[in-house]
Parts: C-alpha cells; structure tokens; sequence
C-alpha cells in the first residue's frame, strides 16, 4: 500500500492532468446549490437540482458510481453514470476525482432500489482538489493531540464532533437572544487594558510602541461593564474571550470564552433565578441526556453548611491548625502558605464542588473569595454571592455587585491570599460618581458546552484550543 508521500504525488500528478484537460482543479463559483439536508427535507422525484460538497465515499461499478458528498448541513448520496455524463467526463470522474475532492453536481432527484434519496448527476464540477488523502479510520483514531492540531480534519471526518460545535453555536446564539428578549444591550469592552482586573489572575502582557506603555489582555470585562452601569446603561451584556496566564488542563484553556451580564437594581438572587431558567433552558434545546438532572427548581446551599457537611460540624470551631489537621484527615492536600479561609475553600473544590453533579447554587461566601461583591447585611463576614456548580465544576458566579466605593478601595487594599488585583484608580473614580445596586453573572461558555455535550475536555469545544508548538 502506498504511503502518504506517494498518494500526494499520485494526486498531483491527477491535478496537472485536470489542468491538461482544460479544467481549473480549484474551481470557482457554483451557484444556486441547495444543501444536502434540505434536498432530503423537500425531496421531490425528478426535481432539478445543484449540489456542492466533499466527496467522502464512492464506489464505481464499471460504467456507474455511487458517491456521498458532504457538505455544511450533511451528506447526500450521487449516482453518476457514464450514459448521462459522457465519456469524457466519466473518465475524468473516474480516474481524476478522489475522495476528499469538493465538487458540484448537476441533476435530478430519485430514490434508489435501497431507498436512500440520491441525485442522479447530469453533470458534475471539480470545485477544489485534495493533495492530501483524508485520514484512514479516523473514528479509530486515538491521537487526541493530532485530532486538535488538525481540527480541520477532525470537522470534516467526524460527524460526532462537528454536532459538538454545531451545539456550541446554537447554544451562544441561544444566550444572545435569552437576553436580549430581556431587555439586555450587547455590548463591547476593551480586549487590551492599562490594568488587569475584574478577576484574581495572571494576565498576558503585551507592549503598545506608539504609546509605549505594557497592556494586558483582559482577564475579565467586569470593571468596564460596571462603568457602562453608572453611564447609565441598566442592563448589559458580553460574550467574548479573557485570557488568562495559567496552565493547560481539561477545564483550563488560557484563551477562554466568556459571558457576563450586570443588570441595575437586580441582586445576586434574581441572577441566580436568570441563570436557572437560561442553562434550563439551553438543556432542554439541546436535548441533553446524560447524567445531570436539571429539573428546576435548583437547590440553593448556604456555603458553611456545604462546608460543614463534608468536612464535620465543628468545623468553623477549630482553630486554624485544628482546620489543616482535619483537612489531611479527609485526604484533602494543604500546602503551608495557605491561609485560613483558603484551607476552607479547598475542601470546598475538593469535597464539595468536585462531587456536585447536578446543579446546585452555593450561596454566601466569606468575602476574602469576593472582593467584588456586595457584603451581607446580615453577616459582614459573607458576601452575597453564589456559585453555580455542576458536574463537578463551577460553572458560573453570581453577585450582588458593591458599589460603595469606600468599601470597595479597602476590600482591594487589603485583599490576601492568590493573585491579588491592581488598584484600578479610573474604576473607583467611577464609582464615586455612583452605580446603581445590580446583580452580575459570568458564565464559562466553553464548560458549559462541555456540560451540555459530555464533552470530557475543555479542548474537545473549542475550534483551536492552545497547543504546545509541535510537529
């Protein structure tokens, strides 16, 4: 059997005998297709129709062929036959076209003996020769970091992961609509930033020449929303990527995609009920049928008693040391520059969000974790917050957003513990001037589509997840 190498020479030597015969191997326009699951959809005996797409089967019988072709919307099956063709493109079908050819068709609707909807080619175009063969086998591969470096291959050969990415479309254009039906503006923030802030985390640094000043790839639009609140814009909304300098796992990608919304007047408790009747809503369009119940309504969990039923009743009686000790008892690993209330969130990721497999919202987290939020007023320890988990991971945060900017200057001044957030000076300016109370979420798109689609890795839902250069 040939190799690779040898295909591609067999391939272009077809091309230059395409190109002999007068024909452009690279095609060009082929208007007034109708696509492959429309054509089923509205099949009518011996209507005239034009096809385009990515010949993935064929399968010759002399005279004839039996092709599927693919395109964006799925396959359609062609019959070519020699008495309808001609000659002269019958041998150039038979002995120039292979399968990752695109082509076009030209013919009529029939069903076959098998009863399978096909078209029956009066004529046929070559639109875009392939150099190189399709993969062999492709749902036997097992090379997952081939199936992301070469993604174009992966679309076009697996018909399980293009539903995953069709799914990730239908579901942010689902989000978009969910908000604008509310009311919701759509808006845009800046990608490059003077300070990086709206979240603890490494940013990635970047150099304006012009300028010469160092910017940051946001790590989070959250400040910018906010100034948008206090321009007067009541309910707002982004869908768009943050980046973050951090390492690569399952549920980490450092180039992510993002929604977060703030609405004026709301709470963390009416975003919590927005963020229920969205993703309910998103399951349902999308007939998710794996193991996560996401019948409403969602319990709501007060932080401290998910920590006390993992971790023991007396747990908030212990004193800091006592909380380590009893964090390598249930096998939970502290390392020594934690602080106190850090110890108490790994036994949260770890014995409580770690085990959420459907929804719950975990409310009233102490505020060192939120310094963005808006303390309880009952409790000023707490701030009224909450974190949707599910399937084992935060999905999304909610908050009762501060927006006393006193309060807000000290929380950034004295935050401790991870990576702490620059005083943006621009930002409190623009609290002093007065926002509205209002509720914030923030949504991870890619680990909700993971959620959705059962998708086992961050990298499995988005297009070109970030790869360590390689051959």
């Amino acid at each position: 059997m040939p190799d690779e190498q040898e295909l591609i020479q067999q391939r272009i030597a077809k091309l230059e005998a395409i190109r002999a015969q007068g024909v452009n191997p690279f095609g060009g326009r082929f208007d007034g297709t109708e696509p492959a699951a429309s054509l089923k959809e509205h099949f009518e005996e011996g209507r005239r129709v034009r096809a385009a797409g990515r010949m993935m089967t064929r399968r010759d019988m002399g005279k004839s062929a039996f092709a599927h072709i693919r395109d964006g919307s799925g396959t359609i099956q062609v019959f070519l036959q020699k008495d309808a063709l001609g000659d002269e493109a019958h041998a150039r079908f038979k002995s120039l076209v292979d399968l990752g050819d695109f082509i076009g068709v030209d013919g009529t609707l029939f069903t076959t003996k098998t009863g399978e909807r096909s078209i029956r080619a009066e004529s046929f175009t070559i639109l875009a020769k392939a150099i190189r063969p399709l993969p062999d086998k492709w749902h036997g591969l097992t090379d997952h970091e081939l199936r992301y470096r070469q993604r174009y291959l992966d679309l076009a050969t697996n018909e399980d992961v293009r539903s995953v990415f069709l799914a990730r479309i239908r579901a942010v254009r689902e989000i978009r609509a969910f908000f604008e039906s509310r009311g919701f503006l759509e808006v845009e923030t800046p990608m490059m930033q003077p300070i990086p802030g709206g979240a603890a985390a490494t940013p990635f640094v970047t150099h304006h020449n012009a300028l010469d000043i160092d910017l940051y790839l946001r790590i989070a639009p959250e400040l910018y929303l906010k100034r948008l609140l206090v321009g007067g814009f009541e309910r707002v909304f982004e869908i768009n990527r943050n980046f973050r300098n951090e390492g690569l796992s399952r549920k980490h990608n450092p180039e992510f995609t993002m929604l977060e919304a703030y609405w004026a007047y709301a709470d963390f408790e009416l975003m919590a009920d927005l963020m229920e009747e969205l993703i309910a809503g998103l399951a349902a369009s999308l007939a998710y049928s794996g193991p996560i119940d996401w019948s409403r309504p969602w319990p709501r969990v007060r932080y401290h008693d998910a920590i006390r039923k993992a971790a023991g009743d007396d747990w908030f009686d212990l004193t800091p040391a006592g909380r380590k000790d009893r964090a390598a008892e249930l096998g939970v690993e502290i390392m020594p520059e934690l602080v106190d209330f850090e110890v108490t969130n790994q036994i949260f990721e770890k014995l409580v969000e770690a085990k959420t497999i459907s929804p719950v919202f975990y409310t009233h987290l102490p505020h060192q974790l939120v310094p963005l939020a808006k303390q309880n007023p009952d409790d000023p320890s707490l701030v009224d917050v909450f974190e949707l988990v599910a399937n084992g991971q935060e999905l999304a945060p909610g908050y009762s957003e501060l927006n006393d900017p006193i309060a807000q200057r000290e929380r950034l001044l004295h935050q401790s513990g991870g990576e702490p957030q620059r005083i943006d000076d621009d930002f409190l300016t623009a609290l002093e001037h007065g926002m509205p109370p209002a509720g914030g979420i923030g949504l991870g798109i890619d680990r909700l589509v993971m959620t959705l689609t059962g998708a086992e890795s961050i990298r499995d839902v988005i297009f070109f997840p970030l790869l360590k250069p390689g051959a």
